[in-house]
């Protein structure tokens, strides 16, 4: 999406350790009318998939799914990274690894808002090892509920993340995919 990958270029800063921070217009200050040109781009992708529910994870992506089940007319639900007292009844959890934050949190779904009649997108902000994603996966395998896709904003190309999703079968679709960046000049590179 050039729109994505112009934004990234003009406010994106390239820092050592493979870190790209964007978070003047995608995970700290939010751009809404970004996100809700994002929002059409996906909605146009997943056309003819029978998406009926959103999911994502805390914090980053809360935001952009929001605009996408905007755009869907369809509930988001995030993935909680703590137990808190107004989750109660039964949830799935699992442990995801953050390469962001480089900790590893339980995130939890409640049983409630995901089950197997259910058919979702997975929406992140950034997609770099691939640990988030297959940790929603997995949550999405225990609900018994259909993934039609995944949607990022932000694909680091250099890391495997999205290359073993994909060669697992899943339909990625990256809005803007990152094949380098270079810290030292601030370059980068995008794959087309």
């Amino acid at each position: 999406m050039k729109e994505l990958e112009d934004r990234i270029i003009k406010d994106g800063t390239v820092k050592s350790g493979g870190v790209l921070k964007v978070d003047s217009f995608l995970n700290h200050q939010m751009d809404v009318a970004l996100f809700q040109d994002m929002a059409k781009q996906w909605h146009e992708d997943f056309a003819d998939a029978h998406i009926n529910k959103v999911l994502t994870i805390e914090a980053s992506g809360i935001g952009i799914a929001a605009a996408v089940a905007a755009e869907f007319g369809v509930p988001a639900v995030f993935a909680k990274k703590s137990q808190s007292i107004n989750l109660d009844g039964s949830v799935y959890t699992t442990p995801i690894k953050s390469f962001t934050h480089g900790r590893t949190y339980d995130v939890i779904v409640s049983k409630r808002y995901l089950g197997p009649d259910d058919h979702v997108l997975i929406i992140d902000d950034f997609l770099a090892n691939g640990a988030a994603m297959r940790g929603l996966l997995k949550i999405c395998a225990e609900a018994g509920a259909t993934v039609e896709g995944i949607g990022i904003a932000v694909e680091k190309g250099f890391q495997p993340g999205g290359r073993d999703l994909r060669a697992d079968g899943y339909t990625v679709d990256s809005l803007a995919i990152v094949e380098s960046m270079d810290p030292e000049t601030g370059e980068i590179t995008f794959r087309h």
